[in-house]
């Protein structure tokens, strides 16, 4: 190992260090360099795909819409529970009562 002047160690080349395949640094995303079956690939595709952009923004917003969506009924449905009501019985007294369901 070689080290500059501040002293910190480098790795040099000639250590066993590997060049980057392609100019950014990075390998292409997924398992392109893998031997498959043709099922895995059909069943996965996520992985041998690239990314779409349009595609996962779609999905973001289905997604997000259907936790809202679900989140705001299940809101509703407790705000739903505490209803209370005029129960007039046959000789015309009138109670307040909450509504109850046969379950409880």
């Amino acid at each position: 190992m070689a080290a500059d002047k501040s002293g910190d160690p480098k790795i040099t080349a000639s250590e066993g260090q590997k060049k980057p395949s392609s100019p950014t640094g990075y390998r292409s995303p997924g398992f392109q360099h893998v031997q498959t079956t043709n099922l895995f690939r059909v069943v996965n595709p996520e992985l041998f795909l690239k990314p779409n952009k349009i595609v996962m923004g779609f999905g973001l917003v289905t997604i997000t819409g259907c936790i809202a969506y679900i989140a705001y009924m299940n809101a509703s449905k407790e705000n739903q529970r505490d209803q209370l009501y005029v129960n007039v019985s046959s000789d015309g007294t009138e109670t307040v009562q909450r509504r109850r369901s046969k379950w409880d």
